[in-house]
């Protein structure tokens, strides 16, 4: 008997799609996301004066290097009508590309798709971007303008702001972080911005605050605009947020990559060199005509880091907040260098609570970086007060006396002319461990200026004199010849040396290039107490 063999029937098979069509199919696509959800969106975004995501990272980015990541993820969240509602990207770009030739990643809010609020997917995407950018020991930049978190998505949208926050925390001092504002940024979204090394603001446009207005009246009854309560100008002034304010999108990302080329790739490397024409051992003469002898005149400290630095160029970092100090990236004989300096121009640059904490931020920041330190110090002492005192300008003091002593990078500093009592330790002195000290031939090293210590060494001879006023005057140059003449530091160790003030860019030059080599370990710990 034949057995016939029922043979079953192949399941037809669609046929495979053309490559060349699936192709096109793609480039549209990937246009359409790129466009954004509709061209109304972008004229909303472009009325605001604001650019969109792909616009700002075009102008961050050299010309054509930008790689985007994860263009099409979408969110898979449910409920309030979010299922219907999917665009690609989920409101947050990301990638990375070369700025001055240097690889740096970045994320940039889209406010046109669900007002670049953060759930799952958009956390997401910030989240890998933030390990790659530390993987490759590569800056990170954040362009920021974003509703807060996607309430629809309830706690997993508060979940991956806590994500960001430990990746903010676990970065910090291993690469830049940089935070661009660029638009709101309300509620606990403000403390990435917080966590990074250095906050760009745009006026008008960005705001950041905890609470905003609505909520501020509500429970204090007090009424305030946006701007009014966390504008640019109020952080840059004010609160100490802002590290840097423009009054557009184009200036404020052109400083971005200013900023950029300052700074190291990460903590294991040295800003690269930028050897241009201005000799490390030119003459500063115009310093003498600068800076007046007498202690007690005022003139501006930006001018004679001008005069010092390559070319006059310098990147003042918090110049509208705590005036009284300044601090600046700048290069000399190429190398990036952080200028810490009193400002006599302002409060007769003393520090007080908001200089010290300025000045400690700044010298952390450029020690977790590898840049050393150029201190020039003009200081008559702290800022006497109740309000000081009360606000805790002893602790305060202590974080900049914390940070200096925690450097490790090159450290020199130079006295200009005053350098009185406690302030003088803090300003980067010698027992602190600064590596060179200089003074110019003007320089009034003391406990307290002359006249205050005549006052209380010599008091009981002043009182019972005839005629007070000579003898006070007589003991005041006294105090001066014996205790505060130019060399009376140097000839105790105290400086290295008191130098011509026309060498003063030549002295810092040969100094910094002895000092590039420099090794300094600090003890075994996990890590030191700030003072708070």
């Amino acid at each position: 008997m034949t057995i016939l063999q029922e043979t079953a029937t192949p399941p037809l098979t669609p046929p495979r799609p053309d490559l060349g069509r699936a192709t096109d199919e793609l480039h549209r696509l990937k246009e359409e996301v790129g466009r954004g959800p509709d061209a109304a969106a972008t004229r909303r975004q472009h009325a605001k004066g604001k650019l969109t995501a792909h616009e700002r990272l075009e102008l961050l980015f050299d010309e054509g290097t930008f790689t985007e990541l994860e263009p099409l993820r979408r969110h898979r969240a449910t409920g309030f009508g979010l299922e219907s509602r999917k665009p690609h990207g989920d409101g947050v770009i990301i990638g990375w590309g070369l700025v001055h030739g240097r690889t740096v990643f970045a994320y940039a809010h889209d406010f046109r798709v669900f007002a670049g609020a953060l759930g799952e997917a958009h956390a997401a995407k910030v989240h890998k971007v933030m390990d790659l950018a530390e993987a490759s020991g590569a800056p990170l930049v954040s362009l920021n303008d974003g509703a807060g978190a996607r309430i629809q998505e309830g706690v997993t949208a508060l979940a991956g702001y806590g994500g960001i926050f430990r990746r903010n925390v676990r970065a910090s001092g291993v690469i830049p972080q940089i935070s661009v504002m660029l638009g709101p940024c309300a509620g606990g979204a403000a403390y990435s911005p917080a966590l990074t090394d250095f906050v760009f603001m745009v006026r008008e446009t960005a705001q950041m605050f905890i609470t905003g207005p609505d909520v501020v009246q509500a429970v204090t009854g007090e009424q305030i605009t946006h701007n009014g309560l966390g504008g640019a100008d109020v952080h840059a002034e004010t609160s100490g947020v802002a590290h840097f304010v423009f009054d557009d999108e184009a200036a404020c990302l052109d400083e971005v990559r200013w900023l950029l080329s300052l700074l190291p790739r990460n903590n294991r490397e040295l800003a690269a060199p930028v050897r241009g024409e201005d000799p490390a051992d030119r003459r500063t003469d115009a310093l003498t005509g600068l800076v007046p002898a007498d202690p007690g005149r005022a003139y501006d400290m930006r001018a004679v880091i001008e005069e010092i630095v390559d070319d006059g160029e310098y990147l003042e970092v918090h110049e509208g907040w705590a005036r009284n100090v300044v601090c600046a990236l700048a290069r000399i004989d190429g190398r990036t260098v952080g200028v810490i300096a009193n400002q006599p121009n302002t409060l007769a640059g003393v520090l007080d609570i908001h200089a010290s904490e300025k000045a400690a931020r700044f010298v952390t920041t450029c020690d977790a970086f590898n840049i050393p330190l150029v201190t020039l110090v003009d200081v008559p002492g702290f800022l006497p007060g109740v309000d000081q005192e009360h606000g805790g300008i002893i602790r305060h003091g202590a974080k900049l006396l914390h940070a200096y002593c925690n450097a490790t990078v090159p450290r020199i500093s130079i006295v200009l002319r005053k350098a009185y009592g406690g302030a003088y330790i803090v300003m980067d002195s010698r027992s602190i461990g600064a590596d060179l000290s200089f003074a110019w031939p003007t320089n009034e090293i003391a406990v307290m200026g002359a006249e205050g210590a005549a006052n209380v060494v010599f008091r009981r001879e002043i009182a019972a004199s005839p005629d007070p006023d000579a003898t006070r005057e007589r003991l005041v140059k006294e105090y001066k010849s014996e205790l505060m003449h130019p060399y009376y530091a140097a000839e105790r160790g105290l400086v290295d040396d008191v130098i011509d003030p026309g060498d003063t860019r030549r002295v810092l030059a040969r100094s910094l290039a002895m000092l590039r080599e420099k090794k300094a370990d600090l003890p075994d710990r996990k890590h030191g107490i700030v003072p708070t």
